[in-house]
């Protein structure tokens, strides 16, 4: 049992023991993937506006741009994200497109 001179003295009582850590932590900025649409017969631009609005949060301007590139140029970058959210936007484009009786396409492309 240490008394209350012990506990003052502590320091000098008990061995000091020091660890050296050495660690290295290197960044690096994860890979960022396109979401692309692609283009086909059937869907209407107006349901392309709606997706673009919708999971990817795009304005109507910018939805508008988006879907007449895809138009004229067969396809065109929704946004670039990291792999898990890039997955995640093409599987609702999919579920979204399916369920309205539309092909449209996307797909991700690392960056």
């Amino acid at each position: 049992m240490l008394t209350l001179k012990d506990y003052r003295n502590k320091d000098r009582l008990l061995p000091r023991i020091e660890e050296e850590i050495e660690s290295s932590l290197a960044l690096v900025e994860p890979t960022k993937y396109k979401v692309l649409l692609h283009n086909d017969d059937y869907t209407t631009m107006d349901f392309v506006v709606e997706i673009l609005i919708r999971i990817f949060h795009k304005n109507i301007i910018e939805s508008e741009q988006i879907m007449l590139n895809v138009h004229k140029h067969g396809r065109a970058v929704c946004g670039i994200y990291t792999y898990e959210i890039a997955q995640t936007k093409v599987y609702q484009v999919k579920e979204l497109a399916q369920k309205s009786g539309f092909p449209l396409l996307a797909t991700l492309e690392e960056e």
